[in-house]
C-alpha cells in the first residue's frame, strides 16, 4: 500500500512557517549578532581609524536610516565608487539595511560606462570617493538619471581631485537615526546587490544577487578559508569585485577585523601584514608578484603563516614556491560574477605534500571542486547536457548549480534564459573533469582575458582596433604574464601603405579604452584564417605564449 500521499500531509498538516521558526536568510544579521557578542572588539583598520564592531553596526543603521529619510527604499539602487575604504564595509550593510540594492563600481572604469551603469540601474544615489570626483562629474554628464551625488574625503589619506556632490559623507551619516530598526528582508529572494560584468559583446550585464546568496557564500568562505574566531584580513582585493567575494559579509561572522587598504602599495601591505598580524589576504596572481617582487628592505618578517587565496590564471610553480618561502599558503579558487565570485576551490590533499614540487604545482593549477554551498559542479557536452569523460581530456562546458548561483541578468530576460538553458548556470568557459572530480579550465569559450583578476573582453578591444583608420584585421587574445596572469595582445593587419607603429596602436587604444582594458602587447602580421575567412585564434595564443 502507498501512503505517500498520507505521509506527505502528516508532516505538514498543522505545520507552517511562522514568524518563530522561519525567517529569510540575510548576511546582515550578521553584524548584528557581531555587536552585540563582540561590541569592543575591533571591526575595522583604516590608516589611524581603530572602530569597534558596536561602531560598525551604529553606523551602518545610520546610513541606512539617512539613505530612507531621503525617499530610499526597497529595490531603489544605490550606487558606490569607493576604494577599499570604511565607508565601502558600510555600505555593504547599510544600503540593504534600507531595503536598498548594492550597486560597486569598478573604480577603474570609464565615464561611458560608468554612465551606462547608472542609467541601466537607474541609480538614485551616488557615493563616489573624491579619487573619482572627475570621471564620476564625466559619467554624470553622459547619463540620463540624475542621482543626488555624496562625496566620501578621506581625511587618513587626503585626494587633491575636484570636489562634488550635494554633501559630504560624514554628513550624510549625521542626518540618520541612531534608533533605526532595521527588517529582515521580506524575502530572502530580493535582491542585495547589482554587479555588472564585463560582456564580451555589447554593454555588460547586471548580475543580481539575492540574500539567501550572498548569506550561503559569506560563509562557505569562513568554511573554505579555515577561519577561526577573530581573523585579521587584509583587503588587497577590491570590494567592487563581486562585492569582495562576499568577503565584507563573512567577517561579521567570526568577528574579524577589516584591514583597509586604499591602494596596493608594497611597502604598505608588508607592514599591514606585519604589524597587524594579518592571517587571510585575497587577490589576483598581481598581488603574488606585487609580494614577490618588493625591495628585500620593504619585507617583514611574518608572525605566522598567512593564507592567501587567489583566482583567475593558476600561479607557475615558481611563485608558488617562492610564496611558500616568504610565509604564505597559497589556495586556488574559481568562479565567476554570475556565482558571487568563488564557488569552486582546489581542496588540498594532505598526502599531496609529499609529492614534488612540479606535481604539487600541477595539482595546485587545477580549479577543483565545488564550494559548499554550491549544490553541483559539472563539466558538460553543451549540446546534449550530457557530462563529459571524466578523464581529464575530454573538453566540455563548466557548469553551475544552486543557491549561490545569481537571481539572473537584470532587464535582459533573454540572456537570463540562455544562461539557465537545461537546469544549470552556463558559464561560456571550457575545461575538463579529472578522475577525482576536479575541475581544470582548458580554454574561454567567450575569449575572456583574466587581467589582473578582472575581465577583459577581447572583442570589445578588437571593435577599437578596427576602427583605426589603418587597420584591416585585428585579433586579441590573452598573453601568459607573470605580474598580471594575463594581458591584451593585439594582433594586426595592416592595410597596404601604411606605416603605424605599435606605439601608435598602443596610445590610439589607451584613448578609447580603459587603461586596463588596453593592450600591452602589438604585434603586426597576416592573420591567419581558415577557407571561410575567420581568424583562427588558436593559433595566436600558441604565437602570443612563445612571444620573448
Amino acid at each position: 500500500m502507498n501512503n505517500s500521499s498520507s505521509n506527505k500531509s502528516y508532516f505538514d498538516k498543522g505545520l507552517p512557517k511562522n514568524d518563530a521558526n522561519y525567517a529569510s536568510l540575510t548576511p546582515l544579521s550578521f553584524l548584528e549578532r557581531a555587536a552585540k557578542v563582540f561590541p569592543s572588539h575591533t571591526a575595522i583598520i583604516h590608516g589611524s581609524i581603530r572602530r569597534s564592531y558596536k561602531e560598525f553596526y551604529e553606523r551602518s543603521l545610520l546610513l541606512a536610516s539617512a539613505l530612507q529619510l531621503r525617499g530610499i527604499g526597497k529595490n531603489d539602487c544605490i550606487s558606490v565608487m569607493l576604494s577599499n575604504t570604511p565607508p565601502m564595509l558600510e555600505a555593504h550593510y547599510g544600503v540593504p539595511m534600507a531595503g536598498a540594492v548594492l550597486h560597486a563600481l569598478n573604480t577603474r572604469l570609464d565615464a561611458a560606462i560608468i554612465a551606462f551603469q547608472l542609467d541601466h540601474a537607474e541609480s538614485k544615489l551616488v557615493i563616489v570617493d573624491r579619487e573619482f570626483s572627475k570621471v564620476m562629474s564625466e559619467a554624470l554628464e553622459l547619463a540620463t538619471v540624475k542621482p543626488t551625488v555624496v562625496l566620501y574625503d578621506d581625511k587618513e589619506f587626503p585626494q587633491t581631485a575636484p570636489l562634488i556632490g550635494e554633501l559630504e559623507y560624514e554628513e550624510l551619516i549625521a542626518s540618520g537615526s541612531p534608533q533605526f530598526q532595521w527588517q529582515l528582508p521580506a524575502d530572502e529572494w530580493d535582491a542585495i546587490s547589482l554587479n555588472y560584468t564585463s560582456g564580451t559583446t555589447g554593454n555588460p550585464k547586471g548580475v543580481v544577487y539575492h540574500h539567501r546568496g550572498a548569506y550561503l557564500l559569506a560563509q562557505a568562505n569562513i568554511i573554505t578559508a579555515a577561519m577561526g574566531k577573530k581573523p585579521v584580513y587584509l583587503w588587497t582585493l577590491p570590494m567592487f569585485h563581486c562585492n569582495g567575494w562576499c568577503f565584507p559579509w563573512s567577517l561579521s561572522l567570526v568577528a574579524g577585523t577589516h584591514v583597509c587598504l586604499r591602494q596596493v602599495r608594497q611597502e604598505a601591505i608588508w607592514n599591514a601584514l606585519a604589524d597587524e598580524k594579518v592571517t587571510h589576504l585575497c587577490g589576483a596572481p598581481i598581488i603574488m608578484s606585487t609580494l614577490l617582487n618588493t625591495p628585500e628592505d620593504q619585507k617583514r618578517k611574518l608572525p605566522h603563516e598567512v593564507e592567501f587565496f587567489t583566482a583567475a590564471a593558476p600561479p607557475p610553480e615558481a611563485v608558488l614556491a617562492a610564496m611558500a618561502e616568504e610565509g604564505f599558503n597559497v589556495t586556488h579558487l574559481y568562479g565567476l560574477t554570475e556565482v558571487y565570485g568563488p564557488a569552486v576551490v582546489n581542496e588540498w590533499h594532505e598526502h599531496w605534500d609529499t609529492l614534488p614540487i612540479s606535481e604539487q604545482a600541477a595539482l595546485k593549477a587545477r580549479q577543483g571542486v565545488n564550494y559548499v554551498a554550491l549544490e553541483d559542479l559539472a563539466v558538460l557536452d553543451p549540446e546534449t547536457m550530457e557530462p563529459v569523460p571524466a578523464d581529464g581530456e575530454t573538453i566540455g562546458e563548466v557548469m553551475f548549480k544552486g543557491n549561490v548561483v545569481m537571481k539572473g541578468y537584470l532587464k535582459n530576460p533573454s540572456a537570463t534564459q540562455e544562461a539557465f538553458a537545461g537546469g544549470w548556470f552556463h558559464s561560456g568557459d571550457l575545461g575538463v573533469q579529472h578522475e577525482d572530480g576536479y575541475v581544470q579550465l582548458k580554454d574561454r569559450s567567450k575569449d575572456i582575458i583574466i587581467s589582473g583578476g578582472e575581465n577583459i573582453s577581447s572583442i570589445e578591444i578588437e571593435e577599437i582596433l578596427y576602427k583605426h583608420p589603418d587597420v584591416s584585421a585585428a585579433a586579441v587574445v590573452a598573453r601568459p604574464d607573470e605580474k598580471w596572469g594575463e594581458t591584451p595582445c593585439a594582433f594586426v593587419e595592416l592595410k597596404e601603405e601604411s606605416h603605424v607603429s605599435e606605439e601608435d596602436i598602443l596610445a590610439y587604444c589607451k584613448q578609447h579604452l580603459a587603461s586596463f582594458k588596453s593592450p600591452k602587447t602589438v604585434v603586426f602580421k597576416d592573420l591567419p584564417k581558415t577557407s571561410t575567412g575567420k581568424i583562427q585564434k588558436f593559433v595566436l595564443r600558441e604565437e602570443a605564449k612563445a612571444l620573448p
